[in-house]
Formats: C-alpha cells, sequence, structure tokens
C-alpha cells in the first residue's frame, strides 16, 4: 500500500479538513458576535469550554526546529497570521464514563486517539496538504514526560495510537514529531462524545455508505444506503471499522472522511448566522468538544486561525494518507513506506 491521493478524480473531496477549519472560525465568528453583541456570560462561557494542554513547555527544546517563512507582501497589511503551519488534529475516542457507555462505547476504557491527521498550510495560507496517520501504524514511540513527574520508556514496535492512552497529547505530539521530524506548531483534539453533541446541534447529518455495515463492536448496522444520522449513530460510523472492508484501519478513514464532508454541508445548509439559538448551541457543541495547546485556547485565537484560511480555495489543498505497507511482523498492522513516507514529510518541512 503507498500514500493514497483521497481527492482522486472528485474535486468535492479536496479541502474538506481546509474547510472544517475554515467553518471553525466562522461558527466561533457568529459565536463571538452573538456573545458581546447580546449575553456577555455566552461568551465568557464558550470560552471557558475550550481545554488546553501546554504542549510547548513539556517538550522544552528537544524538538524539531520551527519552520522559517518569509512573509508575504500582504502580510504586513492584514491582521491574521499567514506562516506557514503544522497542526495535529486528533480525534479522541473516549470509552469510559456513563456518557460514553451510553453512546456506544463498549467495554474499554480510557481514552484513544483513534483519528489522526497533519494539516500544513502553506506560507499565505493559499495551499494546504492534510496527511492521514493510519492507528495501525507501528512507530517508534519515545520517552516522553509524564504530568506527574517522570516521563514513559522507549517502546519499540508500538502501535501508533499508543503514545496519546500512556502520555496523552504531550507524547502524541512528541511521537507524531518523532516519526516525521516536522515541528506540530499547534494541536487540536476533538472529543467524539463532543462530537455526538455537535451532530444533534445540527439536527443530524446525511451520509452515503457503499456497502452495508454489521459491527457489534461500534453498534453500527446499517445498510448500504443514504441515511440521515443522529449524534450517537453518526458517532458509531466514525468508530466503526470491523463491518467494512478488511476491517482495517484505511477503511474507516475513508467512512471518517465522508462523515466530516456530511457534517460540512450540514453547517454550510444549517443557517446558523441567521439563527442564533442554533448557532449558540451548535458553537457550545464544538467548544466543549476541543482540546488545544495553549496558542489556541481561546475563541480570539481560534477565530484568527480560522479566518486566516478565507483565502484557501478547496483546489488547492492535497489530501493524502501517508504510505504505508503491511508490518513482517504482524500483518494486521502497517509501518510507513520508505522512502515514500520521508519524502511526503520533507515536503511539509
Amino acid at each position: 500500500m503507498t500514500g493514497r491521493d483521497e481527492n482522486g478524480d472528485d474535486g468535492r473531496r479536496t479541502g474538506r479538513r481546509s474547510t472544517a477549519l475554515k467553518t471553525v472560525g466562522i461558527v466561533l465568528a457568529g459565536a463571538i458576535v452573538l456573545g458581546v453583541g447580546a449575553v456577555g456570560w455566552a461568551y465568557r462561557h464558550l470560552d471557558d469550554n475550550i481545554k488546553s494542554v501546554d504542549i510547548d513547555n513539556a517538550l522544552g527544546d528537544d524538538r524539531p526546529a520551527k519552520a522559517v517563512t518569509t512573509p508575504s507582501p500582504s502580510a504586513s497589511a492584514s491582521p491574521l497570521p499567514t506562516g506557514a503551519l503544522n497542526i495535529l488534529v486528533l480525534g479522541s475516542d473516549s470509552r469510559s464514563g456513563e456518557e460514553n457507555q451510553e453512546l456506544g462505547g463498549g467495554s474499554s476504557t480510557g481514552a484513544r486517539s483513534d483519528t489522526a491527521m497533519v494539516i500544513h498550510l502553506d506560507a499565505g495560507r493559499t495551499g494546504a496538504t492534510v496527511v492521514s496517520i493510519p492507528r495501525d501504524t507501528l512507530v517508534t514511540r519515545p520517552s516522553c514526560p509524564l504530568p506527574s513527574g517522570g516521563s514513559t520508556a522507549v517502546a519499540y514496535d508500538a502501535m501508533f495510537n499508543s503514545a496519546y492512552a500512556v502520555g496523552g497529547p504531550v507524547c502524541a505530539v512528541k511521537t507524531v514529531e518523532s516519526l516525521t521530524d516536522v515541528r506540530m506548531d499547534h494541536y487540536v483534539e476533538i472529543d467524539f462524545a463532543g462530537f455526538a453533541k455537535l451532530v444533534d446541534a445540527l439536527g443530524g447529518v446525511t451520509v452515503a455508505t457503499d456497502e452495508d455495515i454489521d459491527d457489534d463492536d461500534s453498534h453500527l448496522h446499517l445498510k448500504a444506503g443514504t441515511h440521515h444520522l443522529d449524534g450517537r449513530t453518526a458517532l458509531a460510523l466514525a468508530r466503526t471499522r470491523h463491518g467494512i472492508g478488511d476491517g482495517s484501519d484505511l477503511g474507516r478513514i475513508g467512512l471518517q472522511q465522508k462523515l466530516v464532508k456530511a457534517l460540512l454541508d450540514r453547517i454550510s445548509t444549517a443557517g446558523l448566522l441567521t439563527d442564533p439559538a442554533r448557532l449558540y448551541r451548535v458553537a457550545d457543541a464544538v467548544t466543549g468538544s476541543l482540546t488545544t495547546d495553549t496558542g489556541l485556547d481561546s475563541l480570539s485565537e481560534l477565530t484568527s486561525l480560522g479566518q486566516s484560511l478565507r483565502g484557501l480555495s478547496s483546489d488547492a489543498v492535497r489530501t493524502v494518507t501517508m504510505p504505508v505497507v503491511p508490518a513482517a511482523s504482524d500483518r494486521n498492522r502497517v509501518v510507513a513506506n520508505e522512502p515514500e513516507a520521508s519524502d511526503l514529510w520533507e515536503s511539509l518541512r
């Protein structure tokens, strides 16, 4: 298996995740107007919703160098950021607690990074590359600092998503940087349970599936066809893997991309900016499901990021999966396919 360009021949697939960032910016900008112009407490509530982790302080200087870019000619005239940027986006799937059990979380405990992608924004914010990293990838997990003190041990041939399980966001970032030798300028984590609330706040999403899905683990049973999903069922679709294709994570990545498109389609047609009550419910769901690094932990910072992408068109975005091949030690796992994977990461530095 090599790197897959998710755009294929269907131009509609390009730019979905860049559009997601822009959509978040629009929603939060509207929420700011709502909060300041109507009820100040709403703004404060939304701002307080966002959780953050001080990743820069935890990792110190033992990281890849920050990219050095030349500002675009228009940068001095714009208050918005325009430099190149790499953002690690994780979808965390918590299976513990009463709420997650009700959402079909299964019997396991803790949280896992079931979705991982690196979003690279080119200097000028007019082009972008989005790289999905399969959770089944075997990596060398580096030693990571722990919040309680001390550090984790180096682990060889470890599952990629184990980094989050043993060391949280800090270890996830350090593992991605070790794998790619690319500095992650920001970190954004989206909680899957919060995602379900977002879908419900939007009134559900419509998704077309190409095959029957029968997965007892995710509690999802759907016939092939078009379905209008509520939050619980949409979350099950994001989690499912055993009921589709060969049961690998690559199949789940494809389903999640469909779900992202459906969510963006719903946001674009929901009339949020003309419906303050629904706008607030959606903004509350968005901010309530986010954990960011300390550089993005406010409404104003997130909105600035979203607005800086307004010149990014969908045809200027490339969406790919990290090149992988089956692991020799375990055919149910994959490893980076070299030198293609290294060439891909080199293009993002």
